[in-house]
């Protein structure tokens, strides 16, 4: 369970994990062996997963981001199984997620360009049988974080187990 000392560190962190453990410390009101030991816990019970650099993707020539709503007419375990082994070997897919409603499948894309990303679309159509793909080409990013919303933290409800494969 995380208690409001925890959420001060997490809201530091995710605004910037590279600050030396001493200053979170002085932000949040603790000196700085409690703040690691917090730190420590929160990384081994799995609520801080990794830390990593956030890209610009323009400067790394990803500019492109295309939202991928797939259908598909099989439900077999192997199909998924396939699916998933396939889609997950494709580093331009950077979010794939299971849906309900009436698409089955959302992959969030980022290419270069759109030739880019016909590429990649040959390649996954060679790999699996999907029955609907529909591409979707964002034009303009007006959000974006990662960051987690920490207010529902300390509502008392169990956090769903992530489905990561």
């Amino acid at each position: 369970m995380l208690d409001e000392m925890d959420i001060k560190i997490l809201r530091v962190l995710q605004d910037d994990a590279t600050r030396a453990v001493a200053e979170i410390g002085k932000e949040v009101g603790l000196s700085t062996t409690p703040c690691w030991r917090r730190i420590q816990k929160l990384e081994e019970a799995g609520v801080i997963q990794r830390k990593v650099a956030i890209l610009d993707p323009a400067s790394v020539n990803a500019g492109v981001t295309v939202f991928v709503q797939i259908k598909t007419d099989q439900h077999s375990l192997d199909w998924l199984d396939r699916f998933h082994e396939a889609v997950v070997d494709f580093p331009e897919v950077v979010e794939f997620y299971r849906m309900s409603g009436d698409i089955d499948y959302l992959l969030r894309v980022v290419v270069p360009d759109i030739a880019a990303y016909d590429r990649f679309y040959k390649k996954l159509i060679s790999r699996i049988e999907i029955a609907k793909v529909s591409s979707t080409f964002a034009i303009e990013q007006i959000k974006y974080t990662t960051a987690i919303p920490l207010h529902f933290a300390l509502s008392g409800a169990r956090p769903a187990q992530s489905n990561k494969r």
